[in-house]
């Protein structure tokens, strides 16, 4: 039964990342977790295992009678219909990143959110990650000076198992893992420079993956099923989905609207995996060893040869592996918008603008590598998301 003067909650597709859905209860905001839904049985009876006995029913329509707010971790490609479907029935939206698979989708689901006044907020969990924040800090106290180019070097050591044996693979669910995957980073990557990505320009081919034959696929199993860390090397790998036609090596540069120069490489196939930013000022640069707790953020801003110790250096704090703290951060975030109206640090704009720079630079390394420019958020979406200065430094 729920609690009186509670914001009712529910999580719409239950897979393995609905279980951000378990943070409501945390996060000290007076919300409870009241349903769930899955049109899948088998994600239906996922959501009795992990939440227990809310009410489950199979559809998001029907769930938005039972709610105020619903957290949306369905796949990539049912993002927006799922979103816009909710915002237009007053239903406040979590939506997992990427915001859309195409930057049309996007701007629809922004649409939505402005013509019905109902709130929208992105999980992009990781700008709340410690070597982010870390990061930015570092950026923010002017200790490398005016920053003027961005890089991000992302080795997806986990790639075989977490994208190429399940829909993830499949472009036409995902459009490419510069959405999928890509998009914390070139959300990052703008955290950091203060800036939006105005043209892009990317190479990118399916290098290692595309010459395994065995496409017998996972049935209905989890990533959490089949991972292993002896599933190596790549080449190696079996049962990927039936379709691979996603990149396993990317790379994309871009051109901010403010002057920086940024740069974002992906590789699935590589024996370690976390990703490596680099931001360069013009007096001195950052550079993080290890993403996660037990990491460290090094400030190098005297001149020398090379060094590995930095002039300065941070540890980064938080879990040794994985994002729980940051997902709890972000569903906090969320929740305390929705009850208390307290502005959320990303707005709906900075997750559009992640998508329009994964989405056309996909489109750029899949036709000639050409330059493609981002087109503008129409202005009555621009001036109604009007984002806090937080979000461009």
């Amino acid at each position: 039964m729920v609690n009186p003067g509670m914001l009712r909650v529910g999580v719409v597709g239950v897979g393995l990342r609905a279980g951000i859905a378990r943070h409501v209860a945390e996060s000290g905001v007076a919300a409870e977790l009241v349903a769930a839904s899955d049109p899948d049985e088998r994600g239906q009876a996922r959501a009795h295992e992990m939440f227990g006995g809310i009410e489950i029913v199979p559809g998001h329509r029907e769930l938005a009678n039972l709610v105020d707010a619903a957290i949306v971790t369905s796949p990539d490609w049912t993002h927006a219909e799922i979103a816009v479907d909710l915002l237009r029935a007053g239903v406040a939206v979590y939506l997992e990143k990427p915001l859309a698979t195409t930057l049309p989708d996007a701007d629809a689901v922004l649409a939505a959110a402005q013509e019905t006044g109902t709130p929208l907020y992105i999980g992009h969990n990781f700008r709340h990650s410690a070597v982010v924040r870390t990061l930015r800090d570092v950026v923010t106290r002017g200790e490398i000076g005016e920053v003027k180019a961005v890089w991000c070097r992302h080795f997806v050591g986990n790639g075989g198992d977490y994208y190429f044996k399940d829909w993830h693979a499949d472009r036409s669910r995902v459009n490419s893992l510069l959405l999928q995957k890509a998009s914390h980073d070139l959300d990052v990557i703008h955290y950091l420079a203060g800036g939006f990505t105005r043209r892009v320009t990317a190479m990118g081919d399916l290098t290692v993956y595309g010459g395994i034959t065995d496409r017998s696929g996972q049935g209905d199993r989890l990533a959490d099923d089949w991972f292993s860390f002896d599933n190596w090397p790549p080449a190696a790998q079996t049962g990927l989905n039936p379709v691979v036609d996603v990149e396993d090596l990317s790379m994309v540069h871009m051109r901010l609207d403010n002057g920086v120069l940024a740069s974002y490489e992906q590789c699935h196939f590589t024996p370690d995996y976390w990703r490596n930013y680099t931001v360069i000022g013009t007096e001195g640069r950052a550079e993080n060893f290890g993403d996660t707790g037990g990491g460290v953020v090094k400030v190098w801003n005297r001149r020398r040869g090379w060094a590995l110790d930095g002039d300065r250096e941070y540890p980064i704090d938080g879990v040794a592996s994985g994002h729980q703290d940051a997902d709890l951060l972000a569903m906090t975030e969320f929740l305390r918008y929705v009850v208390h109206g307290d502005p959320p640090e990303l707005s709906p704009i900075a997750a559009r603008e992640a998508v329009a720079a994964g989405a056309l630079a996909t489109q750029s390394l899949r036709s000639g590598s050409g330059p493609v420019d981002v087109p503008p958020l129409p202005e009555k979406l621009a001036a109604y998301f009007s984002p806090p200065e937080g979000n461009r430094r």
